[in-house]
């Protein structure tokens, strides 16, 4: 028969309490990492520039005519766009889609509003390469406010692609499947509304991403993301943007915009 003695059962009593609470806490903490990343749906125009590029200073004076625009997504609900027009704004994009499981709940006021006060506006799409292909989020944009008409009010529809806000940076796709998503997405969206869609990104992701390939500059307008007096170095092919997200900070609305010409410049785009 043991023997028992005194003292000895209270010690391993605790000892496997302490066990017991290690693996619980290990079972139902949340990483760090995980509680900072954002709901699918909430991406927008440069949600990683400021991260990755950093914030300088406001545009300086090109001495050349650009034209106020603004970009604009669900996190800033409804938007005073009379303001906006008063202050010099003329063209606007609204987020309308990301990936194939989001629409924005704030794209009719958002979409419409622009165009009723006399903006000209397009939509945008938040390219999520690693959930499905790029026809199959080509056609979803189509289908959910990215398309194009010839009303002369309508600028085509731009494809978001950058760094992703869920997970790894290039979606963990290779330079060179990067680049054929990208190409579905463009031959799709061409295919549906006879448009070449407009490209956002930033060089360093672009740059990471897809290897700096430059095939897309002769069709597809470049709208470059970079927070800073200047626009930088160009993604390859690009010798000019035609679009340049300058501020995440402006007024009204956060991200503005400069287009690189005069408002028949934007015209002629919406035009075709």
């Amino acid at each position: 028969m043991p023997v028992h003695r005194p003292g000895s059962v209270r010690p391993r009593r605790l000892f496997l309490a302490g066990i017991l609470l290690a693996a619980f806490s290990l079972l139902f903490t949340v990483p760090a990492n995980a509680a900072d990343t954002p709901a699918r749906g909430s991406a927008h125009m440069g949600i990683g520039v400021v991260a990755h590029d950093g914030q300088g200073g406001l545009p300086a004076d090109t001495r050349a005519t650009q034209t106020e625009g603004v970009d604009v997504a669900s996190y800033q609900g409804n938007v005073a766009w009379s303001t906006l027009y008063s202050s010099g704004v003329r063209w606007a994009y609204t987020k309308a889609s990301e990936g194939t499981y989001y629409t924005n709940p704030y794209f009719a006021q958002q979409y419409n509003g622009s165009y009723d006060v006399g903006m000209i506006r397009g939509a945008y799409h938040f390219a999520t390469p690693d959930t499905t292909s790029g026809t199959t989020q080509a056609n979803y944009f189509v289908d959910h406010g990215g398309g194009w008409s010839q009303d002369g009010k309508t600028l085509p529809g731009a494809l978001d692609i950058e760094w992703n806000p869920y997970g790894a940076s290039c979606y963990g796709k290779t330079q060179s499947a990067m680049v054929t998503w990208i190409r579905d997405f463009l031959n799709q969206y061409k295919a549906r509304t006879g448009r070449d869609a407009v490209i956002y990104t930033a060089t360093s992701w672009w740059t990471e991403c897809t290897g700096n390939y430059s095939g897309f500059a002769s069709s597809n307008p470049l709208w470059i993301a970079r927070y800073a007096s200047t626009v930088g170095t160009l993604p390859a092919g690009w010798s000019y943007y035609t679009m340049w997200q300058y501020t995440s900070s402006g007024p009204t609305v956060g991200d503005h915009d400069k287009f690189n010409g005069a408002l028949d410049r934007v015209q002629a785009l919406a035009n075709g």
